[in-house]
């Protein structure tokens, strides 16, 4: 990837998301109220990011059916980081080619800009690579999710304007969205930048607690590149993961299951491949997405579907 061709119908409404929150702000005054919608909504739209986009249909980390499958795919691309199809797909380029030139987004190679945003603005990076989601293009709902991406993005903006009206639109969709894209692209360049390493890997990945705060525990990145498949990126317990600990309050409700853990030879630094989760029982698994072992224990995890 050589070329830094920007794509103006994707930089202008980013652009014009960020000028709409300042002058918004601006213009509808500041409130401790409308800025706690704000916040809020970027955490629960940040787990869509992380518990979505990043740790379920990347990673496949853990697992769940078909319809809270859709439901973390709407929610994810409500963030309007492109469809949960075309982030997974690039995500797994990343990690097999992490720091090196093919990497979609090197801070090492590139430097600061293109890793934290520049990449998502390319031309270069537009299309979605069936091969590298295989286990996912196979449903129809998550590929017209990836055609019209926006959409989840633009109800959001359109059912906050008609419940609260322009404070509601300007704090929770312009302002919130602003945030979360700058929270979440820190994971991608300071996150390779600033930060200690615990284990050693061939890229540059750092562990960084005031990250892993922003952004619900993906700053522990140092240990997810030595062990992709973990659901928990805070593999100790100081290190805060609040992604994991809402899918571990999801699991005991049976909306997800088969939570992947680091096993203590991998927290030591011996990675070993992770057996095979357990199946569900039949009756309940048409629908989900089955797991398969990878290769080795830093592949990410792929999936086929029972229904085939």
């Amino acid at each position: 990837m050589k070329k830094r061709d920007y794509g103006w119908l994707v930089s202008l409404p980013f652009y014009g998301v960020h000028a709409a929150a300042v002058i918004g702000v601006a213009l509808v005054g500041w409130s401790w109220k409308w800025f706690g919608l704000a916040i809020a909504l970027y955490y629960v739209r940040m787990f869509g990011v992380t518990g979505g986009y990043h740790r379920y249909f990347s990673h496949r980390t853990y697992r769940t059916s078909r319809w809270f499958q859709f439901i973390l795919a709407v929610l994810a691309q409500s963030s309007l980081q492109k469809g949960a199809l075309w982030w997974a797909a690039h995500h797994r380029d990343h990690h097999k080619y992490s720091d090196t030139e093919r990497d979609p987004h090197s801070f090492r190679t590139r430097g600061f800009w293109w890793s934290h945003v520049g990449w998502i603005l390319s031309r270069d990076t537009e299309e979605t690579d069936p091969n590298r989601i295989a286990d996912l293009w196979r449903y129809p709902e998550l590929r017209w999710l990836n055609k019209w991406h926006i959409v989840p993005g633009t109800a959001l903006a359109i059912g906050l304007y008609l419940v609260g009206s322009w404070p509601a639109l300007v704090y929770g969709f312009f302002l919130s969205t602003t945030l979360l894209w700058h929270g979440t692209f820190t994971i991608n360049s300071l996150s390779h930048y600033w930060g200690s390493r615990r284990y050693t890997t061939t890229d540059d990945s750092r562990n960084n607690p005031v990250l892993a705060i922003v952004t619900m525990g993906e700053g522990w990145h140092n240990n997810h590149h030595y062990y992709q498949r973990s659901v928990r990126q805070g593999f100790f317990w100081w290190e805060i993961d609040l992604t994991y600990y809402v899918l571990r309050t999801l699991s005991v409700f049976g909306i997800v299951w088969d939570l992947h853990l680091p096993s203590e030879s991998v927290r030591a630094g011996n990675a070993m491949p992770a057996p095979t989760p357990r199946k569900r029982p039949a009756a309940a698994a048409s629908d989900e997405p089955v797991m398969l072992p990878p290769a080795s224990a830093s592949a990410p995890a792929l999936a086929v579907s029972d229904a085939e």
